[in-house]
């Protein structure tokens, strides 16, 4: 099974997170649904975030992009949902083998595991749903069998960490869990390519968490950490596929003058500025961050203006604009997180507000939106987070 590398001002805020939240009138399948489809080649999940007991959406993703709904979807995640926008980048994560999905179950304070058959189907792992180590976890980060989870909610916001066994269950790491205040808000937790680095962004309070990580599993926080974020609101990250020393986060909280930031991050953990850094996006609320696998393009969904930016990334770090391609149900407003397929020739969007899933032919830089595109979610979805195999 092919699976992708793991790696998106207080008013404006609130809209992003009603965005989100909106499940309005669900679509229809696509009418260019056939039974003369190209072959399945991999799976695209989304953590359905449903009210009540959590699902996990699936599809059986085709040799030319194109989604069908998997045989027996949406399938129980095992925690509940919060029925409403996460405002998080990475509720859902595929173990680097491509056997295991964990899910963020925000409704519960927990976290699920889910084992993918060879037919794309899911079960929930024998005692794989866990508490989260907080409040309202809404983003997941894995590399090898370490796992750390971002919980935002009042009273247990932190970033705690886990083994993920060979059978699919979590243990937590003891002393792992770091505290975060109130507020704080974190919106992204990710580890850099290597391992080696952890950051986590927090939205409430516009600071960027850096760490380096240690025998264990253990974090050590950067000298200087938390860092001043470069913009209102940072909030979707990701570390440069090619150069694990690179990061790139998403400035969402500004109207029409959205921004993306670009650090080196240094061996003890220290965030620098690269060039003249941030970098223009022109929309509102660039908030999810994919970059390709070859490392040379950015795409960041622009969640208050339905749209999907679209950068040149310079050996350095630096970013140029090529300019911003509309997602066109609904005018796009509402999309949030993004995934590249393994091949990187589609770029999936989970489209909250209408309950579905875009998608998008990749090439180079630029972006089409598929005739086909977008595919619905089972109704009463409002999900967050989106992996592809």
């Amino acid at each position: 099974m092919r699976f992708a590398a793991s790696r998106r001002t207080a008013p404006v805020l609130l809209g992003l997170a009603a965005v989100a939240a909106a499940a309005t009138a669900v679509l229809p399948a696509s009418a260019s649904a056939s039974t003369h489809r190209p072959p399945v080649v991999g799976h695209v999940y989304v953590n359905d975030n449903t009210a009540g007991a959590n699902t996990i959406g699936a599809f059986d993703r085709h040799a030319d992009g194109t989604l069908t709904p998997e045989a027996g979807s949406p399938f129980a995640a095992g925690g509940a949902g919060t029925g409403a926008g996460l405002a998080s980048q990475g509720a859902l994560q595929i173990s680097p083998d491509g056997r295991f999905l964990i899910a963020a179950d925000a409704g519960s304070n927990q976290i699920s595991v889910l084992r993918i058959s060879g037919n794309g189907s899911l079960k929930l792992v024998q005692n794989g749903v866990v508490p989260s180590g907080g409040v309202l976890p809404v983003s997941i980060a894995i590399h090898d069998d370490l796992v750390y989870v971002a919980n935002a909610g009042s009273g247990g916001s932190d970033y705690t960490g886990f083994l993920l066994r060979p059978n699919g269950r979590l243990a937590p790491v003891a002393g792992s869990t770091v505290a975060l205040p109130d507020g704080s808000q974190p919106g992204d937790v990710l580890f850099s390519g290597d391992g080696a680095k952890l950051v986590g962004t927090r939205v409430g309070t516009s600071l960027i968490d850096s760490f380096t990580v240690g025998s264990g599993g253990l974090l050590t926080a950067a000298p200087g950490s938390p860092f001043p974020a470069q913009g209102l609101g940072p909030f979707g990250s990701e570390f440069r596929p090619t150069n694990p020393g690179q990061l790139f986060v998403s400035n969402a909280h500004n109207t029409g003058t959205g921004t993306v930031s670009a650090f080196s991050d240094s061996a003890d953990g220290t965030l620098a500025s690269i060039g003249s850094s941030p970098f223009a996006d022109l929309q509102t609320a660039p908030c999810w961050v994919e970059i390709s696998h070859d490392g040379r393009f950015l795409f960041t969904v622009n969640t208050g203006s339905g749209t999907i930016s679209r950068y040149a990334i310079a050996p350095g770090g630096a970013l140029t604009l090529l300019g911003s391609t509309a997602v066109k149900a609904s005018g796009g407003v509402g999309a949030v997180d993004a995934r590249l397929s393994p091949d990187g020739r589609t770029l999936y969007v989970d489209e909250s507000k209408i309950g579905a899933v875009g998608a998008f032919a990749v090439s180079g830089g630029n972006l089409t939106e598929l005739a086909a595109s977008p595919v619905s979610l089972p109704a009463g979805a409002t999900p967050a987070g989106i992996v592809v195999t």
